[in-house]
């Protein structure tokens, strides 16, 4: 595990993640097997990385800075990646070549191209590999996945997204993210880092996205880093994208890390169609059906005489959905993909998977800095 000392690496797939498998007694795989992970942390810090072995009761020796060490290492399988994503590409091939099996962060690269090398570079060499794509496996999302595999929306009109928060500039109070976010040469950006989150919720959900109109801007261009030096923003940290997808759906999705909240979750999704609409966040899910759907008249000398937001049903949490952790649960479903004899049922969040979020970043920008709409075109190796 390459980056368990940031932020993400750390808590969702450390602690939340491969430590709760564990706590749980590790994965049952039917016929008295279980598969049980012994994490090594890897990065550049040792005294951190001892630390976090010590914290939580780890092998001390399961650390390392030395990554060619570990990856020569044949009791290791598998290679996980949460480094910054200047440094994630070139690591990753390094992995494939040593004939490990790959999960990843995303994004995978910092170029198509990159992504592209890396999904086919993981092909040739036989393994498997997956890329974290967490939002699909959340309850809120879970649950809207179920009214779109029902037919509960007829046909999808639009997608409605607003994503984002307020982060604070790092002067008068800390920030929340870490300052190379917004450092473009580092491969910081608002794009690049929500993008390919859009893309996968959208094609898993609603059909491939087939064109794209971005405007991406840096509405902070100061902020101040963890050891309180300003420092100039130079990558976006909003931005506002039109996509159109496969089947004529059009999705608008506004990602901003400069706005301040007015919504029950830090990302909502309303989709609406002929036979009816829904909301969704994180963990919750509402629905509005066309038969129960009110008929508002607008009249503004006078004010509104009901709650619209109460006129929606909570979508119930059936197949215990309110207790997902959506790291935890793709990270188990990649443990037993690696596993199974000939990696058992087809694993759909592959590298090439994470080229479509890097392709349509990459697009995403390119339209912004151009100022028209761009075609998405089908990827394939």
């Amino acid at each position: 595990m390459n980056g368990v000392t940031g932020r993400m690496g750390h808590r969702q797939h450390l602690v939340r993640s491969l430590l709760a498998l564990r706590e749980e007694g590790g994965i049952d795989l039917g016929g008295g097997e279980t598969l049980w992970p012994e994490p090594v942390l890897v990065g550049r810090r040792e005294q951190a990385l001892r630390a976090l072995a010590h914290t939580y009761g780890l092998d001390p020796e399961s650390v390392s800075t030395d990554l060619d060490a570990v990856l020569a290492d044949d009791s290791i399988d598998i290679y996980f990646d949460a480094q910054v994503t200047s440094a994630r590409q070139e690591a990753l091939k390094k992995a494939i070549a040593a004939g490990k099996h790959i999960y990843a962060e995303k994004p995978t690269a910092t170029s198509l191209d990159g992504a592209l090398e890396l999904a086919r570079a993981a092909s040739r060499a036989g393994v498997r590999h997956g890329v974290v794509q967490d939002k699909l496996f959340l309850p809120g999302l879970r649950k809207l996945s179920r009214l779109a595999e029902s037919g509960f929306f007829g046909r999808v009109l639009s997608v409605r997204g607003e994503f984002g928060y307020w982060v604070f500039e790092g002067d008068w109070q800390s920030a929340q993210r870490p300052s190379w976010n917004y450092r473009a040469e580092d491969g910081g950006g608002i794009v690049s880092d929500m993008f390919p989150h859009w893309e996968y919720v959208l094609h898993n959900l609603f059909g491939r996205v087939t064109s794209v109109q971005a405007h991406a801007t840096t509405h902070i261009p100061r902020r101040w880093d963890e050891q309180g030096e300003p420092y100039e923003a130079t990558a976006d940290d909003a931005a506002y994208g039109i996509f159109t997808l496969e089947g004529g759906a059009v999705a608008q999705i506004n990602s901003s890390w400069a706005v301040r909240v007015h919504r029950d979750e830090l990302v909502e999704f309303q989709v609406d169609g002929t036979e009816g609409s829904a909301v969704a966040g994180l963990r919750g899910c509402r629905y509005q059906h066309r038969a129960g759907t009110p008929k508002p008249v607008w009249n503004p000398d006078l004010p509104a005489t009901e709650r619209f937001r109460d006129q929606w049903q909570e979508v119930p949490d059936n197949d215990g959905d309110e207790n997902t952790n959506g790291f935890k649960a793709q990270w188990e479903l990649f443990l037993r993909h690696v596993a199974e004899p000939d990696g058992g049922r087809p694993y759909a969040w592959d590298l090439l998977a994470g080229a479509r979020g890097v392709q349509l970043a990459e697009l995403a920008l390119r339209s912004s800095a151009e100022g028209r709409r761009l075609e998405v075109p089908e990827l394939a190796l």
